[in-house]
Parts: C-alpha cells; sequence; structure tokens
C-alpha cells in the first residue's frame, strides 16, 4: 500500500476529526497506481469527515472542470448585484466556438439566451460557447479574483474556451490549458456548497440543482446505482477529470479525481481516464455506505417540476413512447415545463387527475419503463427466445480480431493481398493525414524548393479541435518540418494549415501566383477537392475526403484496402518514408515579434518500438474506434497492415501483430508451394 499525506491530512491525523481510511486506501490506491498517467484524488465524507487523499494539493489541468468554479462567480455576482440572471445575451457568430455543447451547432447568429440559461447549458451540457458567454457576462478575471478571495489560489479560469490569446494567465495556460485547480480545493468549495455556505443559502441550492442536472454520464455516475449526483466533468485528450457530490445512504460523499498525462487518450466510452474516475466513485460509494440500503424519503417515486436524474429520463422516453402524438421530449433528466405538459396530457388521457405529478396512479397507468436503446421486451417474451448456435471456430485462416475491418497489402506493390471486408467505406480518423502529406510531399518531390517554405499558423488552424502540433497562431516553420508535426503528434492543426497553405497553388498546377489569389479558407477548400482527385489517381474507389485531419464527417471515409493504396503510395517518396518512420522529432518555431520556441514531437505509433516496423498512421475518434495503418520488413519481404475500428488503442496493436504474424506465415507457405 503506498499513498501520500499531505500537509493537510497530516493535520487532521493528529487533531480530533477523523482520521483518514485504512482501508479506504487500500481499495483506491491500487486503482491509482494501476492507471497510466499523472493522478490527483480527493474523497471526503461529509458527515463524519473520513478521508482519503493522493496528491491533493497539486495543481492539475482541468479541462471543464473549471466552469463549477466560474458558475460560483457567476451566483456571486447575481448576489452583489453586478450580473442579473435573466439578463438575456445575444448570440453572435464570432461567439461560437468548437467542442462540446449544444449552442454552436443548433442556434442560429442572433438567438437570445438569459444568463442563467447559459449557465444551465454551460453546466448540464459543458457547452463551450454559454461557457464564453458566461465568463463574458460576469468578467473573465472575476472567476480567478474570487477564488483567490476564498482561499483557493490554484483554482483560475485562464481564458475563454479556445481562444487562448486571451489568457490572463499565459505561463499558466502553457501548463495547464483552460484552468487549473487541485482537489482539495474542489473538496472544500463541494463542502461548502452541500453546506450551503457557497455565496448564498439561496445560491447554493441553485448551483446544486444545475449540478444534479449534469448529462455526463461517463464518470462517477457509470457504476453507481440510482443515486443522485450533483459533479462537474472535464475532458481533452490528455485529461479526465470529474468533481461533485455523491447522495450516499449514509449521507453526502465529496470526491474529485483529476488526470493528466493519460496514454489512452481515446474519445470511446472506456477511456481509462474515465473509467479510473467511475471505479474511485465506486469504491468510495461501497465503502462509506457500508452496504447500506439507501433512506427512502416519504415522497419516494413522486416526480415533478424540478426533479432530475436518471428516472427523469426513464420518465420522458416512456411519455415519448406511449403518448399520442409523442412529444418527442429530450430524455436530459431535467423534469420541466415541457415535462410536466407532457404528463399533464398522458394523465388526462388515462382520466387520471390531470396535477402534472407522476405518483402510483401514473406510473402503473405507463406501465414499463422504457430504457435508453430499444425498448425491452415483455419477460415471457424474452426467455421464451431461443438461439441457434452458430457453427464451431474453423482451425485455418486469419486470426481473429477486435476490428470492424482490415486489409494486408504487398509493402512493395501495394496489392491487397486479404482482408476482411476490406472494401467497405468506414469512418479513418487521423489515418486521413496520410493523404495531407502525400500531397504536400507529391508536391514537393516536383518543387523541391517548398521544403523551406514558411508555414504561418492561421487562427483557424490554432483554433483545431483535438491532437495538436501545438503551434500557435501567427507561429512560423518551414514546409519539411511540419511534415513531422503533422505525422508524429497526428496534428490537426498542422493539418489545417497545409490546406491552407497550398490548396489553391495545387488547384492551380502549381501557379504560386494564381494561389496567392485566394483566402486562406478558399485554399482549404481547394485542398480537400485535391485530396479527393488524388485518391482517384490512386485507385482509391471507395474513399471520399471531407478535411485534411480526419474528424468526424457524415461522409468522411475510406476502405482499409484504400488506405493500404494510400500508405504505399506515401513510402514510395523517401522523405515520407522517413518521417513516418521516425519516433521523435524536435524542431524550432518561431513567432510574431521575432521570438523562437522549441518543439518536441512524438510519434503515436507505438509498433515503431519494434524491430522491423517503419510506419505509417495512428487515427482515434468516437465514431472511427482506434485505427492504424502500420507497414513493416521481414528479410525481403515488406508488408502494409491497415486495421480499422478497433476497440481501443491496445487493441489496435494487439489485431495488428497477429495480422503481421499469420501474413509472413502466409507469404513463407506461397515461398514452399512455389519451389
Amino acid at each position: 500500500m503506498r499513498y501520500v499525506l499531505s500537509v493537510w491530512t497530516l493535520l487532521l491525523l493528529f487533531s480530533a476529526s477523523p482520521a483518514l481510511s485504512d482501508e479506504l486506501a487500500d481499495l483506491v490506491q491500487p486503482l491509482i497506481d494501476a492507471h497510466e498517467g499523472d493522478v490527483a484524488v480527493a474523497i471526503k465524507d461529509l458527515n463524519t469527515g473520513q478521508t482519503f487523499e493522493y496528491q491533493a494539493e497539486k495543481a492539475m489541468p482541468t479541462a471543464s472542470l473549471i466552469k463549477f468554479p466560474l458558475m460560483i462567480a457567476a451566483y456571486q455576482a447575481i448576489e452583489d448585484g453586478k450580473a442579473d440572471p435573466d439578463t438575456m445575451i445575444e448570440l453572435e457568430e464570432s461567439d461560437k466556438v468548437p467542442g462540446s455543447g449544444i449552442l454552436t451547432t443548433h442556434f442560429s447568429d442572433g438567438a437570445k439566451i438569459s444568463l442563467r440559461d447559459a449557465i444551465q447549458l454551460m453546466i448540464v451540457y459543458s457547452d463551450n460557447t454559454a461557457t464564453n458567454l458566461v465568463a463574458g457576462e460576469v468578467g473573465l478575471d472575476k472567476t480567478a479574483a474570487l477564488m483567490e478571495k476564498l482561499g483557493y489560489p490554484e483554482t483560475k479560469l485562464h481564458s475563454f474556451v479556445f481562444k487562448r490569446e486571451t489568457s490572463l494567465f499565459p505561463e499558466r495556460s502553457k501548463e495547464f490549458g483552460l484552468g487549473s485547480t487541485t482537489p482539495a480545493d474542489m473538496i472544500s468549495l463541494l463542502e461548502k456548497l452541500q453546506k450551503k455556505e457557497l455565496v448564498s443559502k439561496e445560491a447554493s441550492e441553485k448551483m446544486l440543482a444545475h449540478l444534479y442536472a449534469n448529462a455526463d454520464k461517463s464518470t462517477f455516475p457509470r457504476y453507481l446505482p440510482d443515486v443522485k449526483i450533483a459533479h462537474k466533468t472535464g475532458a481533452v485528450n490528455e485529461v479526465r477529470t470529474d468533481a461533485g457530490i455523491i447522495d450516499g445512504p449514509k449521507g453526502p460523499i465529496a470526491i474529485c479525481v483529476m488526470t493528466n498525462k493519460n496514454k489512452d487518450q481515446s474519445w470511446g466510452g472506456e477511456n481509462a481516464g474515465d473509467v479510473l474516475c467511475s471505479k474511485i466513485a465506486q469504491v468510495a460509494y461501497r465503502h462509506f455506505s457500508d452496504d447500506a440500503e439507501a433512506k427512502v424519503e416519504p415522497d419516494s417515486g413522486l416526480l415533478k417540476m424540478g426533479s432530475a436524474g436518471p428516472l427523469v429520463a426513464m420518465l420522458q422516453r416512456t411519455l415519448n413512447a406511449r403518448v399520442t402524438p409523442s412529444p418527442e421530449l429530450t430524455d436530459d433528466g431535467d423534469f420541466g415545463p415541457m415535462t410536466e405538459t407532457a404528463v399533464i396530457a398522458f394523465q388526462k388521457a388515462k382520466s387520471l387527475e390531470p396535477n402534472g405529478i407522476v405518483g402510483p396512479e401514473t406510473w402503473e397507468a405507463l406501465g414499463p419503463l422504457v430504457e435508453a436503446g430499444p425498448e425491452a421486451p415483455a419477460p415471457e417474451v424474452a426467455n421464451a427466445e431461443v438461439f441457434a448456435k452458430e457453427s464451431a471456430d474453423p482451425l485455418d485462416g486469419p486470426p481473429y480480431v477486435s476490428c470492424k475491418v482490415w486489409a494486408i497489402a504487398d509493402g512493395k506493390t501495394g496489392e491487397v493481398l486479404w482482408g476482411l471486408d476490406e472494401n467497405k467505406p468506414v469512418d479513418i480518423a487521423s489515418t486521413t493525414k496520410m493523404m495531407t502529406a502525400y500531397l504536400v510531399g507529391k508536391y514537393a518531390e516536383a518543387h523541391p524548393e517548398v521544403l523551406e517554405e514558411k508555414v504561418t499558423f492561421s487562427k483557424r488552424a490554432d483554433e483545431t479541435i483535438g491532437s495538436t502540433a501545438d503551434l500557435r497562431a501567427g507561429e512560423v516553420v518551414s514546409v519539411e518540418e511540419l511534415l513531422y508535426g503533422l505525422m508524429l503528434p497526428s496534428g490537426n492543426d498542422a493539418s489545417v494549415a497545409f490546406g491552407e497553405h497550398f490548396g489553391s497553388r495545387l488547384a492551380a498546377g502549381g501557379d504560386e501566383e494564381q494561389g496567392e489569389k485566394d483566402s486562406p479558407k478558399k485554399s482549404y477548400d481547394k485542398f480537400i477537392e485535391a485530396m479527393n482527385a488524388g485518391a482517384k489517381e490512386l485507385g482509391m474507389e471507395n474513399s471520399h475526403f471531407d478535411n485534411t485531419h480526419g474528424l468526424t464527417e457524415e461522409t468522411h471515409k475510406a476502405s482499409a484496402a484504400d488506405m493500404a493504396k494510400l500508405a504505399h503510395a506515401v513510402k514510395q517518396i523517401p522523405l515520407l518514408q522517413k518521417v513516418v518512420s521516425t519516433p521523435q522529432r524536435g524542431a524550432t518555431v518561431s513567432g510574431p515579434g521575432g521570438y523562437e520556441r522549441n518543439v518536441l514531437w512524438k510519434n503515436t505509433n507505438n509498433l515503431l518500438k519494434i524491430e522491423g516496423y517503419d510506419g505509417v498512421k495512428t487515427g482515434t475518434t468516437s465514431a472511427a474506434g482506434a485505427c492504424l495503418v502500420s507497414s513493416a520488413k521481414r528479410g525481403d519481404d515488406s508488408l502494409i497492415v491497415v486495421v480499422l475500428g478497433a476497440p481501443s488503442s491496445d487493441s489496435r496493436y494487439v489485431d495488428s501483430r497477429n495480422l503481421y504474424r499469420w501474413g509472413w506465415t502466409q507469404l513463407e507457405k506461397r515461398k514452399v508451394e512455389e519451389k
């Protein structure tokens, strides 16, 4: 057993306060030790004061968790009369930023939203645009100032979301991103909130209501029973966080789990950082609940206006299924006016008292509740279903793999030798960047002087979400160096910069003067056209590109066979073969005013650590799963293996190595047969 005691905890140990729980440490510490990444944790039973801490005083990146302190600052401004919750904020196109939320994608320029509703969207859906509206209305500097006043100097909102240039703390932004805090700060704030001592009793109740309505179920709620949780999550590539209050049967439990530099940076449902948060919440809940039954309140099971949680979400889905015409409620777990109207309509249809309150009579009339996904059949139907077994697994043929599609190609010719659904178009994530690199590399072969050209990062490139080469707007780097920034860390920003720099020139047949007449946006669009033209030239019949980076779009897809053809084409360009086989690359970039800084790009392809492997590109999105296009040599033979749609980062490497082993064996068999 290994855990760290902060000074604060040591003071607890030698005071009259309850001691740290050794039993809880025995449960939580192994989870922390097994995690591949930095972890900081604080847990406190708010009734008994019993605690667990691990690096609880360490400042960590918050991602969207910083929206909780921003909410506090907003309610403090309302309390002080410096802000009005009913103030209508007009949404402008320039306010919209990418990432989580609904304002950017579903609301038009000119729409108006109250400050109160912007706070709700910021917490419930982690809406980034709403967050900037709240910060703009309250004052960007107010969160850090209030936290400093309350005694939490490490808790700071650094800038507007996706607007790094607005940072009030540039050095902290560089280290922590959007915001920073410590688990100890979060636990203290949550305890004050639970005691209704944060800002005011009324403000605390409103803030708790926002947090209880949080729609994110991927962290703390994942493994817990149907209990109320007031919490706020945060996630970017390397960071997964959650902090909140779990209403346990023996009293409230405050938990904060913060992770950084996570090896697993996937966005699927089983991200290791999210799972760690879930497991720590589960063991803490079980420990402090001590297998006790949840307390049953006198009005337990009654739902009405203001109720929130998973049961409300099931009610909303059930009303959608049972009311004609369907009220088409969003199953957000928030019992608001639309849900009440639907309940009343159902009660009238069933000749029940139309009071809008869901009690025993209404529950009985509704029948079995509708879970998420397809509605479950009646038990007698499900239990009577007979399932036929498939034939036993054959003893020959390629290995069984976890990915959706795969292809193996001859590394010398690009000919596809074997595959599974290899011609089916699927999402391809950042393996897209092979085409981006191919177009630049092919152009550079004909015009080698362009490798020394300087690419200046635009604001648009800088603000591209996802994996990054970590260059900022206005910074400059050569074309040759940026190829490493594109392919090694999988820089989405680098791909946009290349599109803006080369698109018009490619469309004009290399005419630089003609290319300079277009805007960066128009040049980028022409680069996409060139990508699709390049796919056609390479015979990629089941591929279509909508962007340079691989972020999910409906028609942005390719087949495994096509990606094998593309990988072969990439490897025929010596510079690109050098780039994709490089484990890491350091470069110097310059910025406005003449400053210089060094950057380090590390290759995301873990197979390069094994002898014989020499490329090519990884990719991961929620839609595409984990993808890997790789190449390897063994004696005089070479193969390209394409794995698309694996369930995790680790499984794509296992799948690939199994396919290589089988592929090498098949080549050896062929040689024997040919003799």
